[in-house]
């Protein structure tokens, strides 16, 4: 009888190579992670500071009027019955200023959308007010001066994120500035109104002399005669007078200053396109190449095509227009430029936006990209100094990769350079 055969015990890997195994696992782990860490990370910076800022904002505005509508229903209905006389012997006066807190702190829980510089400053105004309010009235840590110093102190650490010019948020605030002026001319004319010739003993008669009194017109039917309804007076012209200009300073002078600016601000980045970049495309790889190069601080013109949707933010600089047209590339600076990257979805564009540069200026370094590798022979006809072919250069790399040939900064020029 033959002896069974005893099978070979498997041989295991070594330890070295079990270290590497777990070191390269642990790795693609952390690669893994750190994505969708990225993703929320950029997704919190582009969303997050103005939405915790709207809700904290729409919370204490909610608290502000909770606390004041069943006295102001209160007092409107003894108004109602009992005329002029009962406003002055309830509340209402102090109740106006948390109600007029909670209205405006709700309307700017919106306007901090769209992160407008007006609503982070009326914003961090009403909190400081509210919060004040809160703890001179209770003394003690109450949810709405919680609320308000949580939002003073979000609208502050991200203070630089509120850099829009909106012009809905603006027009937000001459509302809410109009709309208490007014409220402050009617209570305060029913309130002084046994010092007016004739008295002024009901709400049409309050409203009709703010009015008059804010726009400064004067027809002399109402007139005060006390010193209380004179200082009060004065204080509504006085005030009328400043809600008035600033309303029209916020409204109308973004519209009129908008058109100045972008004249100014073009006419300057024009005569700064110097020792620069210029970036010719809207394609995902001129994207990247143009994110590269802001984060090395480094600057970019970018030239597209107009009647497109923009990749590129608001903020880049750019120039719509073709390309192979002289007066678009010198507009853009390309003489004055450090390299020129021709970076279209479209070859034979690629091709005739390098010639078009080399004719403006010969001296200016070009890059051209390679979309199709059929079309490499015919681009370097055109003799660009750098031919960049994504599906050339990566096939090599993953192949020198793969049979651990050497990849070092002399290969990759002489795959780039030509």
């Amino acid at each position: 009888m033959s002896e069974a055969s005893t099978p070979e015990p498997s041989a295991s890997p070594p330890p070295a190579s079990r270290r590497h195994g777990a070191a390269r696992d642990w790795r693609k782990l952390q690669a893994q992670l750190a994505t969708p860490l990225r993703g929320l990370r950029a997704r919190w910076q582009e969303y997050g500071p103005q939405a915790l800022a709207a809700l904290l904002a729409a919370v204490i505005g909610a608290l502000q009027l909770r606390a004041q509508i069943a006295p102001l229903l209160g007092a409107w209905q003894r108004f109602e019955q009992y005329g002029a006389p009962a406003l002055l012997q309830i509340a209402t006066l102090l109740a106006l200023p948390r109600m007029l807190l909670g209205l405006g702190l709700i309307l700017m829980a919106f306007a901090l959308l769209t992160r407008a510089r007006v609503a982070w400053v009326i914003s961090l105004l009403l909190a400081l007010f509210s919060a004040g309010l809160a703890l001179g009235r209770t003394h003690s840590a109450s949810p709405v001066f919680v609320g308000g110093a949580a939002l003073i102190l979000l609208l502050l650490f991200y203070a630089r994120h509120f850099r829009r010019s909106s012009l809905a948020a603006s027009s937000i605030f001459a509302l809410l500035s109009v709309g208490g002026l007014l409220a402050y001319g009617v209570l305060g004319s029913l309130w002084f109104g046994a010092g007016f010739d004739p008295p002024i003993r009901d709400l049409s008669g309050a409203f009709y002399f703010s009015i008059v009194t804010m726009s400064t017109v004067g027809y002399g039917d109402i007139v005060p005669h006390s010193v209380e309804a004179r200082m009060f007076t004065v204080s509504l012209i006085v005030l009328g007078i400043t809600v008035f200009a600033t309303t029209l300073s916020v409204v109308i002078g973004p519209l009129v200053g908008g058109s100045i600016k972008r004249v100014l601000e073009g006419r300057m980045q024009k005569s700064q396109r110097q020792n620069h970049y210029v970036i010719i495309g809207m394609s995902s790889l001129a994207l990247t190449l143009w994110q590269q190069l802001r984060l090395r601080n480094v600057p970019v013109t970018v030239i597209v095509a107009p009647g497109r949707p923009l990749p590129y933010p608001e903020d880049a600089d750019r120039v719509e227009g073709d390309p192979t047209r002289d007066s678009v590339l010198r507009e853009a600076g390309v003489a004055q430029a450090k390299a020129v990257f021709a970076l279209r979805e479209d070859d034979a564009e690629n091709a005739f936006v390098v010639l078009a540069v080399k004719e403006l200026a010969p001296g200016v370094r070009t890059i051209a990209a390679v979309n199709d590798a059929q079309h490499l022979n015919k681009i370097r006809r055109v003799q660009p100094d750098v031919l960049f072919a994504p599906q050339v250069l990566g096939s090599d790399l993953l192949v020198r990769r793969l049979f651990n040939e050497p990849v070092d900064e002399g290969t990759v020029d002489k795959l780039l350079f030509q």
